[in-house]
Formats: structure tokens, sequence, C-alpha cells
């Protein structure tokens, strides 16, 4: 009995072999037409990149930070730009800016949570430039702090700015973009809004219910000309850190957000990002993922949500600041700034501040 099975088994894995054999030509033939695919497809990609040469690009938050290099960018691709901020000040500077770089530029004082005041913008864009061909929802908010010290007034506050803030410039630009039958949004998320990080509960909230209406606007206009791109950035050098927002343990919590948004390796070259959201735009993208460290972690947690959530717990309990002792006031990283102190703390967050000068950061808005 046992000298036939052995038979078998023997027979059969003789047999196996031979097919790998005869097949492994049609094998290789297959590997060799998927990497043909692939490999045309990237060139396919790269010669169908539309010309943006004379498109409008209406930019939210475009004042400072990425927006304020997402205008110059899509400006030297040629487009004609509107840029707005709440705060009048900030945004004349980049006004300014923007002009001495010879760019035609349109600058508009709007609140994105306000309805009434981005129907306006866009009217106001229309009636300079004739019409929105590109929309490029930025404006966003950061506060940093642990859950204990949030409360829901953050939360609806995150979700005004960060959800409502990107709903109500789409809806004022779709009507015209369907008519035409043509049309760009491109929608600055989060690798926040993919997952969901400790002490920036509000933030990745916002983010998350942003991503889900950028990946809902893309199916539901695909037939309709209008392509809708989701960026998934993760931390970046654009000095923002100094205009987010702090609670519980402020100087803590700013001197772990600080570092982490401006390490090289852990965060990414802002005109680097800027370039690749235009390059994304351009091709009509679905979705582009910047920065290695993002990429990795949303394709981790993709794989992995338990373990993934179960690791940020331990980062939160091992390396976080403690909710015990800590403000339930709000203050600045502006302010909190003066207090953190430290050679080594200020050599390391260097990029960032470099960052946060040539991208208009100073002073900017007083509130939030």
């Amino acid at each position: 009995m046992k000298i036939t099975t052995r038979a078998a088994l023997w027979g059969a894995r003789r047999m196996a072999k031979h097919k790998l054999k005869k097949n492994r030509g049609k094998l290789l033939a297959v590997a060799g037409g998927v990497g043909a695919a692939i490999a045309a497809g990237l060139v396919v990609r790269r010669l169908t990149m539309a010309d943006l040469r004379g498109e409008v690009a209406l930019i939210t938050g475009g004042s400072r930070g990425l927006g304020f290099l997402l205008a110059r960018e899509f400006a030297r691709q040629g487009c004609r730009v509107t840029i707005c901020a709440r705060d009048g000040a900030e945004l004349e500077r980049a006004r300014v800016d923007l002009e001495r770089q010879g760019i035609d530029v349109l600058a508009v004082q709007c609140d994105v949570t306000d309805q009434s005041q981005v129907e306006s913008l866009v009217q106001k864009t229309k009636a300079r430039f004739g019409r929105v061909d590109i929309l490029v929802n930025n404006a966003g908010t950061i506060q940093v702090g642990p859950i204990e010290s949030m409360t829901a007034q953050d939360f609806e506050n995150a979700m005004r700015v960060m959800f409502w803030g990107m709903l109500y410039p789409t809806l004022a630009v779709l009507p015209d973009m369907l008519e035409r039958r043509s049309g760009r949004i491109v929608n600055i998320t989060s690798i926040g809004g993919k997952v969901s990080m400790p002490h920036l509960l509000p933030y990745g909230c916002a983010k998350f219910a942003a991503v889900g209406l950028s990946e809902g606007l893309r199916a539901e206009l695909k037939g309709e000309g209008i392509r809708v791109t989701t960026i998934v950035p993760g931390l970046m050098r654009t000095g923002s850190f100094l205009n987010a927002f702090f609670k519980g343990r402020q100087e803590k919590e700013f001197r772990w957000f600080s570092l982490g948004a401006a390490l090289p390796f852990i965060s990414m070259d802002a005109k680097r990002a800027a370039r690749q959201i235009v390059a994304a735009t351009r091709r009509g993208e679905a979705e582009r993922i910047l920065s290695l460290p993002a990429t990795m972690l949303a394709l981790f947690h993709g794989r992995f949500p338990g373990l993934t959530a179960d690791l940020l717990g331990w980062a939160n309990r091992l390396l976080l600041p403690e909710a015990e002792g800590g403000r339930p006031e709000q203050v600045r990283g502006m302010d909190v700034r003066q207090r953190a102190r430290g050679s080594v703390y200020r050599a390391f967050t260097r990029m960032g501040l470099s960052a946060a000068e040539k991208l208009n950061q100073y002073p900017g808005p007083v509130a939030a």
C-alpha cells in the first residue's frame, strides 16, 4: 500500500513538473506582456498629461503654505489663478508676492465655512477670468491635543473647515463644469484621512469625511467629463505647525508635532509635493499619496488595520504627552514656540522654520 502511494505521488510530481516546463514559456510570455503593459501605461500617462495653459485655477487656503506653493506651480503651467483666505492682510502679502513673479492672480477674502461667501468667491473669479477650470480644495486647520482636552465644538470647527469648506466650493463650481462637461476638482486631504492618529482626532475625523466625499465625487462625475483627484499628503515641510493650535500640555504637544513636520525623511519637501499635485492634476489621477512614509503607512493599515491601531496606541502611551496637567484652552503654535527652548530642538526644526518664512506663515491669522 505504501509503495503504491509513493508511486502515485512520484507520478503526480513528475506530471506537474512536465506541465510546468511545458507552460513555462507561456508564463514568461504572460509576465512579459504584463510588464510591457505596465511600461506602456506609464508612457501613455506621461504622454497624455493635459496642457493647462490658459486655464483658471481657484485655490482655497492659497495665501500661505502648500496653497501658496500650488498657486505658483499652477501659474508655471500657464494658469490664471484665484486664491482665497480668511485673513485679509495675509492674503494681500501673498497677492503682492505672486504678482511680483508675473502671475495673473485674483485674491479674494473668503471664509470657506460660509456658503454665501464661497458663492461670491466663485462669481468674482468668473467676473475676472470667465470661468473656473480647476478647483483646488486646500483650506484646512490643525488642532493638536489629547481627546480629554477636546470638545464637541472642536470637532464641529474641524468639520466646517475641512468638510463643508470642501463641499461648498465644489457645489459652487459644479453646475458650470457639468454644463461644459469639463473641469478638474483636486481635493487636498491627508494621510490622517486614511489612518486616524492619536492627538489629532478632530482633524482626522474631518479628513476621513473629506476622503469619502472626494472618492464619491470621482465615481459619480467620471462620466460627466469632470476629473476628481484625491491628494493624500503625509507630513510636509510648510511651516504649518506655527499656525496649528495646541491643547493639553501645549509645549510638549508642540514639540512632537513640529519635529515631525520639520525633519527630513519623515516630512516631505513642500515644493516637491506641489509639483506632484500639479502632475496628478494634469493626468487626472484618482489618487496620489505623497511621501514614502505616508504610502507605507496607508498600505500597512489597509492590510493590518487592527495591528496599526494597536501600534498607534502604544505610541500614544509611550511617546505622546499625557493628558493630565494639560490646559483646556487652545494656543497657536507661533505663541507656544516662544516657550519651546533648547538649541538641539531649534536645530532640528530649522528646516521647518525656513519653510515657514518662505511660505508666508508669518504672522498668520489670529483665530482658528
